[in-house]
């Protein structure tokens, strides 16, 4: 008797999914983290002002 069982492709493939979904997330983030960054040096003052008024 064979115990081994067959691999399911469906499985390999929600895992696929499931890691460029992840990818795709992670990708947004990033550029909104260094969008900011870059806004944050070009307006200091603005930026401050807002972060003051936000508390």
């Amino acid at each position: 008797m064979n115990d081994q069982r067959k691999k399911n492709p469906v499985r390999n493939v929600s895992i696929l999914i499931v890691v460029a979904v992840l990818l795709v997330i992670g990708t947004i983030l990033y550029n909104a983290v260094s969008q900011k960054r870059a806004y944050d040096e070009a307006h200091p003052a603005e930026a401050a002002s807002a972060s003051a008024a936000s508390h």
